[in-house]
């Protein structure tokens, strides 16, 4: 039996949520840290690398609810209504796929952000280890330049810290990440969780804290329709009190704890159904 966990994009509320969902589950006896794959977009980049940090699930948890020290998160405005016009408008002059990703990388590329050097510490400061995992740990991001997604993995020679900052680079908000040269942009431009990534795998989590911006190219939509035929799979979303208590802006770093205490509450409801799945 092969397992995939899938984790999708949602700014630091989407952490706290996946990380208070997985909190719960694991006090239910469900522990995902057993996965052969875990597969992060965004938010669930830095979800599966604190995840399998060797750092206890309490532990991650408290950090959302009781954080110490000093913060080096940045607060950020995120205009959704604006973001999907300007997303929207570059759909109508451009074909789902890789054409479509290249014009938001590009946008992203002369858009005004903080310094990369300083988005890089905050991406560090999240991480209770700067190494890969045993696991192995998937993280997409996309190419600012041509479109392209990019999985980073452990056998890629790329810091984790710079991995996990690429695939977090919300276009507009925050700087493209470079890597080899390379400018890399948000893996949920690509789609928000890139669950089928997870094709081939026999038993599949997806945590998608959000629903995709864009419309999936017919490709990807393919393969998830494959996915769902070849594999037991379960999507869970935030429900009413989570996407509540997440509020209007994902990236605010103040929804970090709401979440993180829905999602441990919501974990009661999806218990039964993830163990179905998972065990």
């Amino acid at each position: 039996m092969t397992r995939a966990l899938v984790l999708g994009g949602g700014g630091v509320a989407g952490i706290g949520c996946q990380m208070g969902l997985l909190f719960g589950l694991s006090e239910a006896g469900i522990d995902v840290t057993d996965a052969d794959v875990v597969i992060g977009t965004s938010a669930g980049s830095t979800t599966g690398a604190q995840l399998l940090s060797g750092t206890p699930l309490g532990e991650l948890y408290d950090r959302q609810v009781f954080p110490t020290g000093e913060s080096t998160e940045i607060a950020a405005e995120l205009d959704t209504d604006k973001m999907v016009a300007t997303w929207g408008a570059l759909l109508t002059e451009h074909e789902p796929g890789p054409e479509l990703r290249a014009a938001i990388g590009r946008y992203a590329l002369t858009a005004p952000t903080v310094p990369e050097r300083r988005r890089r510490a905050v991406i560090e400061a999240r991480l209770p280890s700067h190494d890969w995992p045993s696991t192995p740990l998937q993280i997409v991001a996309v190419d600012a330049t041509t479109g392209e997604e990019r999985v980073f993995t452990s056998v890629d020679g790329v810091p984790l810290v710079d991995a996990v900052a690429a695939s977090c680079a919300v276009p507009g908000v925050w700087p493209p990440v470079t890597i080899e040269g390379r400018r890399y942009i948000d893996g949920g431009v690509r789609t928000s969780a890139n669950a089928d990534l997870a094709e081939g795998y026999e038993h599949v989590l997806v945590i998608a804290p959000v629903r995709d911006f864009l419309v999936p190219e017919k490709p990807i939509t393919k393969r998830l329709k494959q996915l769902e035929k070849s594999a037991s799979l379960l999507t869970v979303q935030p429900d009413d009190a989570s996407l509540a208590a997440m509020g209007p802006n994902p990236l605010d770093p103040a929804a970090a704890k709401p979440g993180a205490q829905a999602g441990r509450a919501q974990a009661a409801d999806v218990v039964a159904a993830v163990r179905e799945v998972w065990s």
